[in-house]
């Protein structure tokens, strides 16, 4: 049986994230993971990121902050390419990394940039 909120979901998180990260995603599930590969599918891409209140490049934007400001580091070459794919120019993700740098830190910061011009290199936006 089809689940809306997990289709709809699965569809904007491979818009946002792209097909390949969700196919490896998917197929690294495991028994163990699967639960948590539901939980984010359904609750984060399919009852938040679906929301009307804030367009796709606003979330990218708050998300690249966030990101930057709980030193995930791990995410945000992910997350920076969602934010490319959900229309943002490398000109705008600069200046959110060094927004939050005002507010999170510099060091945070500075690490986000580290990994937002590796990525930006690999996409082909610098």
């Amino acid at each position: 049986m089809s689940d809306p909120i997990h289709d709809a979901g699965m569809a904007v998180r491979r818009e946002v994230l792209g097909d390949a990260h969700v196919d490896r995603a998917v197929s690294n599930t495991t028994e163990f993971t699967a639960p948590f590969q539901d939980f984010i599918t359904r609750y984060a891409w399919g009852s938040v990121w679906t929301r009307d209140g804030l367009d796709r490049r606003t979330r990218s934007c708050v998300t690249l902050a966030v990101l930057t400001a709980l030193g995930r580091e791990h995410e945000i070459g992910l997350h920076v390419r969602a934010a490319l794919r959900n229309g943002l120019s490398r000109d705008e993700i600069a200046e959110v990394l060094l927004h939050t740098a005002v507010y999170a830190g510099v060091p945070a910061a500075n690490a986000a940039f580290v990994i937002a011009q590796r990525v930006l290199e690999e996409e082909g936006a610098i």
